[in-house]
């Protein structure tokens, strides 16, 4: 497997590190609120929603990146280092963007954010 799987595997695996941060934070998390999950989370507040929200958008991130690296993959025109180095840095970009929304740095989460989705589109960019 590539570095670049393996960085899949690892971006499939970040909402699940939101979703311990977003239950066990506050405490409050526990056996009852297991039975609808989604509920508890809905009420969250502060850090705890924050962690929530980084969840959620983590999930609709994934799928495109992991898209993307297939997809440069299968083409086969890139070389098989820059894959990996961009599917390294989009991780990494997603571990910032993680720790910003967090600490509730809102602007400069969104740059980490776009920088993550500019990375998703240059794996099309050194296909061609």
């Amino acid at each position: 497997m590539t570095v670049a799987f393996w960085c899949v595997l690892i971006a499939l695996c970040l909402p699940y590190v939101c979703t311990a941060f977003a239950k066990f934070s506050d405490g409050k998390f526990g056996p009852s609120q297991n039975h609808d999950p989604r509920t508890f989370l809905d009420g969250l507040q502060g850090f705890a929603k924050r962690a929530h929200s980084a969840q959620l958008n983590s999930f609709e991130v994934t799928p495109a990146f992991a898209a993307a690296v297939i997809i440069a993959d299968i083409v086969g025109n890139a070389q098989p280092v820059t894959i990996d180095v961009l599917a390294v840095l989009f991780v990494t970009s997603r571990l910032l963007y993680i720790i910003c929304y967090l600490a509730d740095w809102a602007m400069m989460r969104s740059i980490v954010w776009f920088i993550g989705m500019g990375l998703v589109v240059s794996f099309f960019f050194v296909s061609m």
